[in-house]
Formats: C-alpha cells, structure tokens, sequence
C-alpha cells in the first residue's frame, strides 16, 4: 500500500467540505444522500468485478484501464464515507478500531 506523508483523514475532509462549499452543494450533503451516494459507488466498484472469474479479479489491477476504474471508485467511495462521517460527527477511524476491538472478542483465535 502506497503512502502519502502529510495526508490524513481530517484534511481530507476538510478539503472535501471546501470543494463542496465552493461549489454551493451544502445543502444536498444531507447524511441519507450521502448514504445513498456511498452506495451507488460501492455499486459502482461491484460493477467492475461483476463478471469476472475469482482468477480474472485477482489480476484486476494488472489492466491499466480497470486499474484506473478500481481507484476512481475506492476514492469515491472513501469520498463519500468521509463526508458521512463528517456529516454526522463520526471520527471513522475510532469507529473501526472499536469494531475490530468487538470483533476480536466475537470471534477469538482458537
């Protein structure tokens, strides 16, 4: 996985919320849009394995073009997660370090 110095969650959404403002789109940034929205993406990322065999999805990323399909739908779904997140005060990355705590516990190593 690439990293990216400098980058983290709360700037991004920062610069999502501004990108948003400068363009007047507040008011439809409501937390059931965004959930609708974050869904049609994942649609969206869904649709580009749908019919592809286990062994055509594990290459996936060797196709320049799908390659570049998958990273536009993982950034819009991510897009979209941030600003329902933002939208509803959920710090996201607390959200998933408790479920995998949770989860842990529901399902320990045998």
């Amino acid at each position: 996985m690439t990293r990216h110095d400098g980058l983290d969650v709360a700037g991004l959404q920062r610069r999502l919320a501004e990108f948003a403002q400068a363009r007047g789109w507040e008011p439809y940034h409501t937390s059931k849009n965004l959930a609708v929205a974050l869904s049609v993406e994942a649609a969206e990322l869904v649709e580009i394995f749908q019919w592809l065999t286990p062994e055509e999805s594990a290459r996936v990323m060797e196709d320049r073009e799908k390659a570049h399909r998958v990273r536009d739908e993982v950034a819009d779904v991510l897009a979209y997660l941030l600003q329902f997140c933002e939208v509803l005060g959920v710090d996201a990355l607390s959200a998933l370090s408790d479920k995998i705590d949770r989860n842990e516990t529901r399902f320990p190593v045998k």
